[in-house]
């Protein structure tokens, strides 16, 4: 059904006093289970999305990433699910998150005996069809993975009466329009749709419109801001000077770092040097395969890795608390791109930084950058080196976003964040 109405809620930009979990509908049993795994408060987009879902109302949820989302949905999803004998279908775009997703809903689905599956590429598909004829309630699953098994007859999905499109912005940047569309079309019984994302460009207006019914809209920041607690950082750099003014951040910043680069040759040479200036490091990207991946992102959480390189496949599928710093040592190719990224800083209410190296034939993509974040990113200076500038015509860069000073000198003796 087309041209429906979007009632918008109110946005939530911050509240004075915590948000409780009790009092949005949540059944006891739940509230105790959320309790043993540590959740004391509820974020602005559980506490604004919970008790919309548990009235099995459509919404649309648009918030950034590390803002709790998949809780919002995993909740009344599963207290929902209780209720009926139907399933739950969750679209991810990317294999890691589709691990992440699974990994928090199976924590409050396992009291209720319901249980979970994991349908993505790069994995066996005969285990995965195994597991489906132990009859799971919910489907945690990517586009392509999803129609290849409905093709083969080997899922069913005429009982699903939940549908999640997770980083929905993000299946569509990675091209899954086709295969959302159809999985849409399959799922037509009388269902509850529930879509997060970052961003909200015309084409998940056209999703909401066209397979939604009266979606409530809640959103917790402006489409496209960033994560309030994540500092701005930018360095002009040649190209031949990036590996050279990288090694003098990672002195200054001892946590972990999530390094961003444009393509996988890329990474593959940035964590070749990141190794060979003796830190541990590893990479994901589109030439690893899935355990490698996995590998490598279990041990960037575990601390086995320092440095995790990473293409963009990576900016929604890594949910790791506590990465201090976020390097973009190659700017985005999307400009959207950037707030993904740098969300993965600067989560569950500790401060985050992100750094940026733009060579001097970018001052284009910054000034995109900057329209995007409705903000300035300051600019410092790599000390010992001359103040490399953009190609002309120039830019005057000044501090408004972050209150610091203007020029700052990149030294080892500058304090470190």
């Amino acid at each position: 059904m087309k041209n429906k109405k979007i009632e918008t809620k109110d946005t939530l930009e911050g509240n004075a006093q915590p948000l409780s979990f009790y009092g949005l509908g949540i059944a006891p049993k739940i509230i105790e289970k959320i309790g043993q795994l540590g959740f004391k408060n509820a974020t602005p987009i559980q506490h604004k999305a919970i008790p919309i879902a548990l009235e099995d109302k459509d919404f649309i949820g648009i918030a950034q990433t590390g803002t709790g989302k998949t809780m919002a949905f995993a909740i009344p999803t599963v207290q929902n699910l209780a209720k009926n004998n139907l399933s739950a279908l969750i679209l991810v775009p990317t294999r890691e998150l589709a691990f992440q997703v699974e990994e928090s809903v199976a924590k409050i689905a396992r009291p209720f005996n319901m249980k979970t599956v994991v349908l993505i590429g790069g994995a066996p598909i005969h285990t995965q069809i195994r597991a489906l004829q132990q009859h799971p309630r919910i489907f945690i699953a990517t586009p392509g993975r999803l129609i290849d098994l409905m093709q083969q007859r080997k899922i069913h999905l005429d009982k699903v009466g939940i549908l999640v499109l997770d980083e929905a912005d993000r299946m569509l940047d990675m091209g899954f329009a086709p295969q959302i569309e159809k999985i849409l079309k399959v799922v037509t019984g009388k269902r509850q749709t529930m879509l997060f994302s970052a961003t909200m460009p015309s084409t998940i207006v056209r999703i909401a419109t066209s397979y939604m019914k009266f979606p409530v809209q809640v959103e917790i920041a402006p489409p496209g801001t960033s994560a309030e607690d994540v500092s701005h950082e930018l360095f002009i750099v040649r190209r031949e000077k990036k590996i050279e003014v990288l090694g003098k951040i990672l002195k200054q910043y001892r946590g972990s770092v999530l390094l961003f680069c444009r393509t996988k040759i890329g990474t593959k040479k940035a964590a070749r040097a990141v190794r060979a200036l003796g830190h541990r490091a590893a990479e994901i990207h589109s030439d690893r395969s899935l355990s490698q991946r996995r590998e490598a992102l279990e041990g960037f959480r575990k601390g086995r890795y320092r440095i995790l390189a990473a293409t963009d496949i990576a900016s929604r599928g890594i949910d790791v608390v506590g990465i201090e710093l976020v390097v973009n040592y190659d700017l985005p190719e999307d400009t959207e791109n950037y707030v993904h990224r740098i969300g993965r800083t600067g989560r569950a209410g500790m401060a985050g930084h992100a750094i940026s190296l733009a060579t001097p034939d970018q001052r284009q993509g910054v000034k995109d950058i900057e329209r995007l974040l409705k903000a300035t990113i300051p600019l410092s200076v790599d000390e010992g080196s001359s103040l490399e500038k953009f190609d002309k015509p120039q830019t005057v860069f000044s501090s408004r976003s972050s209150g610091r000073g203007q020029r700052r000198t990149y030294s080892s003796n500058r304090r470190r964040r």
